[in-house]
């Protein structure tokens, strides 16, 4: 069986399983056309299901929204690290820092200030903002995990405020046109598909009503196509295969939204976020990188995988479901993800010789001791590298880059002691003697923190 076989069998089972009238699921990665499949009935007598039918997304809003506020950090609009109400005047829970918004780590209460799910109507801009006085503080700040739809509501309007527009204005004109998501609306269009409650206890289907968040909309008001969301999410894990020339957002900004900032459980480590995104181990080295979101009669999962072995550069997965009670359309774009690696790996690329190592570097490669333990240093991919020796084969070197000016004094840019300097010394031949990594001696002989080598004994 092909693996687009296997994909559709799969977006099959979950459609029939989880009981979902309308399905729509897209694969997409760096070197293959994208795979899109749609199962079931929209649910709109004028659109029948297709690819292009629209499905409210819901709190994969909020990745957008995250995005947004990076590109104010990088504008120097803001600091992640001041308190909002730097940048925003609010009535209340104004040292909240945008770090800590971004992550779930304010304590904010999980919705805007009154009963939102009961009346279906949400605040304005301007009232979400003046009703944070009555709304809660739940947890001290950075104390712990705390999901929170009102933090995000918070920094859509905050991103508005700096570049002085709507929250609409500014992701139309700062992402969604600059990638060419077309099909991703605050609205829903004239295509969108009918969401559902399905019974529990039957195969009743009732239309959920369609909920404007408003004033919450950074939180959770998208609309969109599972093509749509799945090259978004090839952008989150890969942004050079999506916008190699940086137009949205730097990679290495990108890559600080992925550090994980905390986790969701105490005592379960499987799962946690960044800067506004979902991360979920996968072991071996890989994470599933994105956000879930959920409103009334929908359900989506969008994802990218990131690391371990045969993931393909721009690996991203959208399942768009119209059933809001059907967690399996969640996992199915994690399964997919996986599916993808097993059945289509990426191509192993084939090795070539390359030009050596600078000649005022190549003193350094080799095997060096430090703290009684040896590290290997070595040059490829144009860098200068050094792993522990008995490190795992997957598990990333430390990556080095000389200072300007500065060929001995080199600055840690990845992996192990990250932002730390390496400084040579050299002999009167030219030749590095001895290192210092993290101001931690390193030299070719096993020596103990005396400087008495290791092979003296006490002697």
């Amino acid at each position: 069986m092909s693996a687009s076989a296997r994909y559709e069998r799969a977006a099959r089972r979950t459609q029939a399983t989880g009981r979902v009238p309308a399905l729509s699921v897209a694969l997409r990665r760096a070197d293959r056309e994208p795979w899109i499949f749609t199962v079931g009935d929209s649910g709109n007598a004028d659109f029948p299901l297709s690819p292009d039918t629209r499905f409210r997304i819901g709190s994969v809003t909020k990745t957008f929204t995250a995005v947004l506020v990076m590109q104010a950090r990088d504008d120097g609009l803001l600091d992640l690290d001041e308190p909002i109400s730097a940048y925003l005047d609010v009535p209340a829970h104004g040292d909240a820092t945008v770090r800590r918004l971004l992550s779930h780590t304010a304590g904010f209460q999980r919705e805007p200030f009154g009963d939102l799910w009961d009346t279906l109507v949400s605040p304005s801009a301007a009232e979400l903002i003046a009703d944070l006085g009555k709304a809660e503080r739940v947890l001290p700040n950075a104390r712990r995990f705390h999901y929170s739809n009102l933090a995000f509501a918070v920094l859509g309007q905050l991103a508005a405020h700096l570049n002085g527009t709507t929250w609409e204005r500014l992701l139309t004109d700062r992402v969604l046109e600059p990638l060419g998501l077309h099909a991703t609306t605050v609205r829903p269009p004239a295509q969108a598909a009918v969401g559902y409650v399905v019974d529990a206890y039957s195969d009743a289907a009732r239309p959920e009503p369609n909920l404007d968040a408003a004033g919450a909309g950074p939180a959770a008001q998208l609309w969109s196509t599972a093509a749509d969301q799945a090259t978004w999410a090839s952008f989150l894990v890969s942004p050079e295969t999506v916008d190699p020339d940086g137009k949205v957002l730097a990679a290495a900004t990108l890559d600080e939204m992925r550090w994980p900032h905390t986790t969701r459980e105490e005592d379960v480590w499987a799962g946690g976020f960044g800067l506004g995104l979902m991360l979920a181990p996968q072991g071996k080295r890989a994470m599933h990188i994105g956000h879930n979101g959920a409103m009334p009669g929908f359900l989506a999962g969008v994802h990218g995988r990131r690391g371990g072995e045969d993931t393909p550069d721009g690996l991203g997965v959208a399942v768009l479901g119209s059933a809001g009670t059907a967690g399996e359309t969640i996992e199915l774009a994690h399964e997919l993800l996986r599916l993808a690696v097993e059945l289509d790996p990426a191509e192993i690329r084939q090795w070539r010789p390359a030009p050596p190592a600078p000649r005022e570097y190549r003193s350094v490669l080799g095997l060096w001791w430090s703290e009684g333990s040896p590290f290997v240093f070595s040059w490829h991919d144009g860098a200068l590298q050094a792993r522990v020796a008995e490190a795992p084969a997957d598990a990333p070197p430390s990556i080095f880059a000389p200072r300007p000016g500065e060929p001995d004094v080199l600055r840690t840019v990845s992996g192990r002691e990250a932002g730390e300097q390496l400084r040579l010394t050299r002999d009167a031949s030219g030749a590095v003697s001895s290192m210092h990594w993290a101001t931690y001696r390193f030299t070719r002989l096993q020596d103990a923190f005396d400087g008495g080598l290791a092979s003296d004994g006490s002697e």
